[in-house]
Parts: C-alpha cells; sequence; structure tokens
C-alpha cells in the first residue's frame, strides 16, 4: 500500500510529468488516483454543501455544511497547488500553458469560481467564529448561497473537461 503525504504525491506526480516511462506503473495508477480523489471531495464537498442549504439548518445541518465547507477549502487548496506545480514544475514546458487558449479559459472558470466562493467563504469564517463564541450568527440568504453553490458545482465539472481537452494540446497557438 502506498503511504500518501504531500510531499511523496508531490514527488511522484512531477516524476511522471517529466518521464512517465521512468515510474512503475503503480505509482503512475497512484498518481491518477489521488488527482480524482481530491476531484471526488471537492465535488462531493459542494455538493454536501448544497444538500445542507436546501433546507432551514438545525445543528446537524450547520455541521455538516461546515464540515463540507473545509473539505471544499482543502481540495480547492489542493488543486491551486497542484496546478501552479503542474505548470512551472510539470513535464511540459510553462510556455505550452501560455499558448494555449483553452489554458486561459481553464483560469478564467477557475478565477469565477474562486470569486463566487468569496462571499460564502467569508460568511462560513464568521460563522464559524460566531458559534465558537456562542454569539448570534451573522445573517445571510440562503438561497442565494444555494444558487451560488450549484454554480460552483457547474464550473468546476466544466474545468474538469476544459482540463481534459487542454491536456491534450487541444487550441494551441
Amino acid at each position: 500500500m502506498l503511504k500518501w503525504t504531500i510531499a511523496e504525491s508531490w514527488r511522484i506526480s512531477c516524476a511522471f510529468a517529466r518521464e512517465p516511462g521512468r515510474l512503475r506503473r503503480g505509482h503512475q495508477r497512484a498518481a491518477l488516483l489521488r488527482h480524482v480523489v481530491t476531484l471526488a471531495l471537492g465535488l462531493g464537498a459542494l455538493f454536501v454543501r448544497g444538500r445542507a442549504l436546501a433546507h432551514p439548518l438545525d445543528e446537524a445541518d450547520w455541521q455538516r455544511l461546515l464540515a463540507a465547507d473545509t473539505v471544499w477549502g482543502v481540495a480547492a487548496g489542493l488543486w491551486i497547488i497542484s496546478g501552479l506545480g503542474r505548470v512551472f514544475f510539470g513535464g511540459k514546458e510553462p510556455s505550452f500553458y501560455w499558448r494555449n487558449g483553452l489554458f486561459w479559459v481553464k483560469l478564467a472558470l477557475f478565477g469565477l469560481v474562486f470569486a463566487l466562493e468569496l462571499t460564502p467563504m467569508m460568511t462560513f469564517i464568521r460563522v464559524r467564529l460566531a458559534r465558537r463564541r456562542s454569539t448570534t450568527l451573522p445573517r445571510f440568504s440562503v438561497e442565494a448561497y444555494r444558487r451560488i453553490n450549484s454554480a460552483e458545482l457547474v464550473l468546476v465539472v466544466a474545468v474538469v473537461f476544459v482540463a481534459a481537452f487542454m491536456a491534450r494540446g487541444a487550441w494551441l497557438f
């Protein structure tokens, strides 16, 4: 069984990107599996957060919502780190990305997800602080946050499709 640490994942992913033939088949599969698991965690967290926002929030729903929000934040952080690593330390030259139109579409979609997430992120941070201090929770429109969550789900799926075409060299200029 492979031990999953961030350093080991990074080493294997970078080595796989530079020289795929150098790594054992098991390491290649493990690197791919970690990317898929991170994607599943992020999408799953968004889905669970959306379900929690679908009805009035009781204590169990708040716990579910905040746990899902934390997992979503961790997955987003891992995507950012691995994306930067892929561009600057991966198997392709950075110029491959700068010359790929779909790379810019992917960045725009990710930027849109980030922009949409700013308000819920700040609100849920304030909610965590208020719950910790046993003070009044901040007011927010659950319906608006549910719509934001749904939009983020659609955009993350779109990012995955754009990334798949981008990795195959579509829309190079």
